[in-house]
């Protein structure tokens, strides 16, 4: 019987069982702040529209992408997977090894400044740390 399952009625089954794992997980989640940029690529989007939804505040998506002009490109994506465009090529070679090795980064909007019709928006880039 040392092989058997008992259902237990405290601790960390108990927790689990009555809550989505990613409430479970939440408090043990830190957010490594790495580096300040800012999103390149923004006026030449298909959809340039999509920039006027971001806020600072929002946090933002980070993907890794096959690019034939930068072998090191990583995509910013809001909550909807929209493109709002890219880590400067001059920052992104220490971030998408990271990426490569599995760590999770994610961005921050910091600030948003506009200059005439082009949104220049400011990031903290973190890392995602279990």
């Amino acid at each position: 019987m040392a092989d058997e399952l008992i259902k237990a009625g405290s601790g960390v089954v108990a927790l689990v069982d009555s809550h989505e794992i990613g409430d479970v997980l939440k408090p043990l989640i830190r957010e490594i702040h790495l580096f300040d940029s800012y999103i390149a690529g923004t006026s030449h989007l298909k959809e340039p529209e999509v920039l006027d939804a971001v806020k600072v505040g929002d946090m933002l998506n980070l993907k890794r992408e096959d690019n034939k002009f930068d072998d090191m490109a990583i995509l910013v994506l809001n909550d909807a997977g929209m493109k709002l465009g890219y880590i400067p090529e001059k920052d992104n070679v220490v971030f998408a090894r990271l990426m490569d090795a599995g760590k999770l980064l994610k961005a921050k909007v910091t600030d948003i400044e506009m200059k005439g019709s082009f949104h220049m928006i400011r990031i903290g880039i973190y890392l995602v740390d279990f």
